[in-house]
């Protein structure tokens, strides 16, 4: 399960500026493991791309890694009470 949130991090940290306020929690609900990643609002852009392009691609690295060892796993992107 800590596979998923250290790939996660690690990605994450090579997007954003300020890689000390990168938080990555990995939690089991039910089949399926939830990754939630939180960042400074400064990098909230960085991370989620033109379109959505750089979440999405974060989302299917982790989900074909989950893949490899015929688990489920979800990228969620907290986004710290805002709602866009």
């Amino acid at each position: 399960m800590t596979d998923y949130a250290d790939l996660t991090r690690f990605i994450t940290e090579h997007i954003v500026a300020n890689k000390s306020a990168v938080n990555v929690s990995a939690v089991p609900r039910g089949r399926t493991t939830i990754v939630e990643v939180s960042v400074a609002d400064e990098d909230m852009g960085k991370v989620i791309g033109k379109g959505g392009r750089n979440i999405e691609a974060i989302r299917a690295v982790v989900r074909a890694a989950g893949l490899r060892k015929h688990e489920r796993v979800q990228v969620e992107l907290a986004d710290g009470g805002r709602h866009a």
